[in-house]
């Protein structure tokens, strides 16, 4: 077995987070990336507070696990001719520079295809490559402040409120990365190259579909909700159980809600004209709270999650971030080793996020030190036969 991507090359601009992760997903899928970085790096080598990580950072980590690097100086003319040679043999170039740096690098799409006119170019930016806002930067908190997110989560009346890890520019690689999929399939059925121009407002937005679209549909914005869920229903909210540890509780269904009712011996809710529809649980939503409140303190949080999944009711305790990583599914975190980390070499980092029967679980190497590759890659284009696909 191989990877779907196994003997496809990505010749990889990009740095920080969201070009890197679109590439490190590909990556994944067994596509040789190859990490042309500046002299100084990729600035998220030295991300963060804990300078013993230094070169290694944790979020550089996360994103350029097996890849391979080159340090180059686009300028320089030599180097710039040891770039032009990378991109004559890929099938992929990435970059996420403020637009028009890539050209004023001497790296457009138009002179990429003249290297290789079957060439996939990615870009990646804050608000795309066209229009007023162009050249305006943004990075993942900015671009959650512009598309609404921050007004979306709390309370009404709470003060905007970031999501809690940078979700913009993760799901703007991923948006990328199917991109460029959809790319190679069509290039795979002779529809030649391409530029694909991935914006991460415009990406931000699709995820945001489930609050955007009823606004589109209806003219009404979504209203901030806070614990509750996308259904609005008090039996979609947070509570406090006996343990005070919380259990998210996800009753939308007429079915689920009887079964709660029957497993938790509150059958009378049923035919309590408070409570007998879902129209009638928003209508006395206090009510409905202050019932399934005194409920969920008669017993902990763990208790709670094994008897509702168990009676298929959704219900899922609140864990922290570690709390979850020991729950990973199989093959859904990634071992690495990595000698020069300064708490132990064996790591792992999540994968793809799905599991493929027909390809073994990737078993990356670990991310490369600056330039670790110069003397493969050079070796490398001195006996390549020409571009990629050639």
């Amino acid at each position: 077995m191989t990877q779907p991507l196994t003997g496809i090359r990505i010749a990889d601009f990009s740095h920080v987070m969201a070009g890197p992760y679109a590439t490190h997903l590909l990556c994944l899928m067994g596509a040789e990336v190859i990490k042309i970085e500046p002299k100084t790096g990729d600035n998220f080598r030295n991300y963060g507070s804990d300078r013993r990580y230094d070169g290694l950072a944790p979020p550089f980590i996360a994103a350029n696990a097996g890849k391979k690097s080159i340090a180059l100086d686009l300028k320089d003319p030599a180097d710039h001719a040891i770039a032009e040679a990378i991109v004559k043999r890929c099938d992929i170039l990435v970059e996420n520079f403020r637009p028009g740096t890539i050209d004023r690098l001497g790296f457009s799409y138009e002179a990429a295809c003249a290297l290789n006119p079957e060439i996939i170019f990615c870009s990646i930016s804050g608000y795309g490559q066209e229009g007023e806002r162009r050249d305006w930067p943004a990075i993942d908190n900015i671009v959650q402040a512009t598309t609404g997110m921050m007004m979306l989560s709390g309370e009404e009346g709470d003060p905007p409120l970031r999501v809690g890890f940078p979700i913009v520019d993760t799901l703007t690689g991923q948006t990328a990365a199917i991109a460029i999929l959809s790319a190679l399939m069509r290039r795979e059925r002779g529809g030649g190259g391409t530029r694909l121009d991935v914006s991460m407002f415009d990406a931000s937005l699709t995820f945001l579909t489930s609050a955007l679209t009823p606004f589109l549909v209806t003219g009404r914005p979504m209203g901030r909700m806070g614990n509750t869920g996308y259904s609005g229903l008090p039996t979609a909210s947070l509570y406090r159980t006996r343990d005070a540890r919380e259990v998210s509780l996800g009753v939308v269904q007429q079915h689920q809600f009887e079964t709660l009712a029957h497993i938790t011996g509150r059958d009378h809710w049923l035919t309590d004209p408070r409570f007998a529809t879902s129209d009638d649980r928003r209508t006395n939503f206090e009510a409905m709270v202050d019932e399934l409140a005194a409920l969920f303190l008669e017993r902990d949080a763990a208790e709670w999650e094994r008897l509702m999944s168990d009676a298929g009711v959704p219900c899922g305790m609140v864990r922290r971030i570690e709390e979850a990583a020991a729950l990973a599914g199989p093959n859904s975190l990634v071992p690495l080793t990595i000698p020069e980390l300064p708490d132990g070499e064996q790591v792992q980092i999540p994968g793809t996020g799905f599991r493929d029967h027909a390809a073994p679980p990737p078993v990356p190497d670990a991310p490369p030190a600056l330039d670790a590759d110069r003397a493969a890659i050079l070796a490398w284009l001195e006996e390549a036969p020409g571009p990629a696909n050639g």
